[in-house]
């Protein structure tokens, strides 16, 4: 425990947040090295070289100028002992180099499938179709019997076209039309560096055809093969990765209607299982919902050719050449995609989870998280990375607060996330740059000076979530683009750990002994089904032997299910019945004492110690006990600050109950060391005997174009004359008296309300900073019998000054004395 305390609370640079670093400007060699110094003071130890909207034209993407500033970059970084993780594309999503790869070869440029419905009248219908573009290629030509918005799929006729010209006449009354299949360039672009590339602009970038291997090999040649030409003796020391960022197979803005579509695709298509007449149902819906096993397949066959022609070669690339391919898919719950990754990963953009409404645990991107460190842990990766903070404040501009970033930071770490992608730090905010997907979470925002405490923050937390096993019986079956997330709701508010096990997985690489299914370092006794509908029947073959041996599956009824499987599994009405049914099985060796759905639990185990990571997603402080069957010398540990106490505990049956307060915005860690005997912990609580009021009086240091001084009462500065757009700092400056310090065990100074980081000095000492809520500084230690002096700097957020919005700002309070004594 002790070496494992040290290594907490200095962990190795390895476990340093990598940020997105946005070259969006005119480059100098020296800007380059002052800023990587600059993140290296703030104790950041690596970045992702991010080529971004706003560089100049005279810096051409992989141009020997360019290279000649990547070279520059990872020469410091590697002088200073920090990591590189190169990018692959010029902003995103990646597989163009640009423009590059269609420059190149204009065949190579995204493809899909487009249809083409002509109704057909009474009789004989004869239809031309010799109005195709240049590149296009007719694929197939179909009579589909329609029924409202259905079609009855057994009806359907192949035509054979003479001179693209098709002719059919209806059998029948009913409702029919001719469909064309027609394969197309998609028009697709991507979001380029330089000004007029961007989405819908003239010069906008146009992407490539990902199921081409051929335009894939293309873009690894012009891309990875130049620089590793250029930083070979690099790769594998200071540069680890490559990254690749959500590729999409259409483009953006691409032709509306179309379907993922390549060269040659109709092979796979057939060998999915389908046939040329199960084409329509790619866009109508079939009888009796024919349409959804078609797309099921369709959409397979599309990720596995995906996966050979553009994961695998890069990953192979990247593997020898001694670095990892990083960076993340598409979509959210992607997680069969994450195959090739060595460092998987996924993306917390949008504000699609927050907060607010419950997001972090509802909706289908409340998977993320566990979708990367899933895909790691069963695939045996030390590593899962997530970018995080992209537009992710309210108004989407300025306005993300310290405080959502800390919530975003606890979120993933206590999903096992464990290398950190902040979002991203700007080269430069010049001009229109600052818009660019806001906000700089970096060196151009307000709490850059106090960095450091969330470096140190995401070493100490990445570091706990590495080598690492986490320590839950409990499987949630997925399918490689399906994490449910309906069903683990209720876990997540129960305390419950769980993993997500794809279905690929628990039929190939797990394996069945005694009723307990292993893989990697996991042990499953309990495997949950939502959605069992969707499993083939070789999976339900296997868990019905897992049953048989004794495991227990546990499946939410389906309404309307076709086809129900019995295999002696445990059906529950709804996912809120999943907890009990878990308790009655496992017998769970831990609980919260009040339970509370806001906190979140992950129980893991490094070194031979036990680690509890307790996170608080809510908004209020808990207070409770937390009980285990583990005993043995038990600390809480607090990552934000790296304290150290013992643990106040009491038994309690066969295991010890361990009092607990975690704050809003806290984590804490309960470390258990089973070797080490837990000493009797004296009961000693601080109680709160007075509490004096400090709101009036305050006096403000002097503010440019401002004459007033004196502060009557604490009001938000939006509300002041002439401060409604106002970004910055104000310093509060006010005396107190304080008489018999020595009776009181602890004083604390609670500001109150703040908008939104405060510093606090006592007597010219400088206490702290805080920089969400509450903000409480304990002071006793910096005062005197007799007068003192508190002085507060109070910084709001740039969303003021750069969105030009009034958000609440400054000192709001009240600011109060609370005075403690020991009871």
């Amino acid at each position: 425990m002790d070496r494992l305390k040290r290594e907490f609370l200095d962990p190795s640079n390895e476990y340093s947040a990598m940020p997105f670093w946005f070259w969006n400007d005119d480059l100098s060699n020296e800007e380059i090295i002052r800023q990587i110094h600059d993140f290296h003071s703030k104790e950041i130890h690596g970045f992702v070289l991010h080529p971004r909207l706003g560089l100049p034209k005279s810096i051409p993407y992989l141009s020997e100028k360019f290279m000649g500033f990547v070279e520059t970059a990872v020469t410091v970084a590697a002088k200073l002992g920090m990591q590189v993780i190169l990018y692959d594309e010029a902003m995103y999503p990646s597989s163009s180099a640009n423009g590059l790869v269609v420059k190149k070869n204009p065949e190579y440029a995204s493809r899909g499938l487009r249809m083409v419905e002509v109704p057909c009248r009474e009789g004989q219908n004869r239809i031309l179709f010799d109005d195709l573009s240049q590149g296009e290629t007719l694929l197939s030509i179909q009579a589909i019997n329609k029924i409202g918005d259905e079609i009855q799929a057994e009806k359907t006729v192949v035509l054979i076209p003479e001179e693209m010209t098709a002719e059919f006449t209806k059998p029948d009354a009913g409702d029919w039309s001719i469909v064309a299949f027609i394969e197309t360039f998609t028009m697709g672009t991507i979001r380029g560096i330089h000004w007029g590339q961007d989405d819908g602009e003239p010069d906008a970038p146009r992407s490539a055809d990902l199921l081409n291997p051929d335009a894939v090999r293309s873009f690894i040649e012009l891309t990875h093969e130049k620089y590793y030409e250029r930083l070979a003796d690099h790769f594998g020391k200071t540069i680890i990765a490559m990254f690749t960022d959500e590729p999409d197979l259409l483009g953006r803005n691409h032709l509306k209607g179309l379907m993922p579509w390549t060269p040659g695709f109709m092979e796979d298509f057939i060998q999915s299982g389908l046939h040329e007449t199960n084409l329509p149902l790619l866009w109508f819906s079939g009888l009796e919902g024919a349409s959804d096993s078609v797309r099921k397949k369709y959409h397979d066959a599309v990720r596995k050719r995906l996966t050979a022609t553009f994961y695998k070669p890069l990953s192979d690339w990247c593997a020898y050449h001694g670095i990892a391919l990083t960076g993340h898919p598409a979509e959210s719950d992607d997680i069969g995609l994450l195959d090739y990754f060595q460092i998987p990963g996924q993306d917390v953009v949008w504000r699609f989870i927050a907060p607010e409404d419950n997001l972090g645990v509802k909706g289908y991107h409340s998977t993320l998280g566990k979708c990367s460190a899933d895909a790691a842990r069963h695939r045996g990766r030390r590593r899962n990375l997530n970018e995080v903070f992209g537009v992710c404040s309210k108004l989407k501009g300025w306005d993300l607060t310290a405080d959502e970033m800390k919530w975003y930071l606890d979120w993933l770490f206590v999903r096992g996330v464990n290398l950190i992608t902040p979002h991203a730090f700007y080269y430069s905010i010049r001009n229109e740059r600052r818009n660019e997907r806001p906000p700089d979470v970096g060196p151009n925002n307000i709490w850059w000076s106090d960095y450091a405490l969330f470096s140190r923050y995401i070493k100490r937390m990445s570091w706990l979530m590495t080598d690492s096993t986490n320590q839950t019986e409990v499987a949630v079956l997925a399918q490689e683009a399906f994490l449910p997330w309906k069903s683990v709701q209720p876990l997540f508010e129960n305390q419950i750990e769980f993993n997500y096990l794809e279905e690929a997985l628990l039929k190939s690489n797990t394996k069945l002994v005694e009723g307990k299914l292993h893989i990697m370092n996991q042990t499953y006794s309990i495997v949950i089904i939502e959605g069992g509908s969707r499993f083939d029947s070789q999976t339900w073959k296997t868990l019905q032997t897992f049953i048989e041996q004794g495991g227990t599956v546990l499946q939410i009824e389906e309404e309307n299910s076709r086809n129900q499987v019995e295999i002696g599994q445990i059906k529950v009405s709804s996912e809120q019945s999943l907890p009990g049914r878990i308790n009655q099985v496992l017998q769970l060796k831990t609980r919260l004492t009040p339970a509370s759905s806001s906190l979140r639990m992950s129980h893991l185990v490094k070194g031979n110690v036990h680690y509890y990571v307790l996170v608080n997603e809510g908004e209020m402080d808990y207070k409770g006990s937390f009980f285990s069957e583990i005993q043995g010398k038990t600390e809480v540990w607090y990552p934000w600050t790296g304290d150290i106490e013992p643990a106040v505990t009491y038994e309690q049956g066969k295991g010890n109950a361990i009092e607990v307060f975690v704050h809003r915005r806290e984590a804490i860690l309960i470390a258990i060391d089973p070797s080490q005997e837990q000493a009797v912990i004296p009961v000693a609580k601080q109680v709160r005997c007075k509490t004096e009021d400090l709101s009036f009086g305050f006096q403000l240091e002097a503010i440019p174009g401002n004459t007033f001084r004196a502060i009557n009462q604490l009001l938000p500065w939006n509300q002041w004359d002439g401060m409604t757009y106002f970004s910055g700092t104000l310093t509060y400056v006010k005396e107190f008296v304080v008489e018999h310090l020595e009776d009181y065990s602890k004083i604390e100074i609670d500001l109150g309300e703040v908008y939104e980081m405060a510093r606090v000095w006592i007597n010219g000492m400088e206490v702290g900073v805080q920089m969400w809520a509450p903000y409480k500084f304990s002071i006793k230690e910096y005062l005197i019998t007799g007068t003192n002096q508190v002085k507060m700097a109070v910084t709001n957020s740039l969303a003021n000054r750069y969105d030009h919005v009034s958000l609440p700002s400054g000192l709001a309070g009240p600011v109060s004395l609370n005075y403690f004594k020991q009871k």
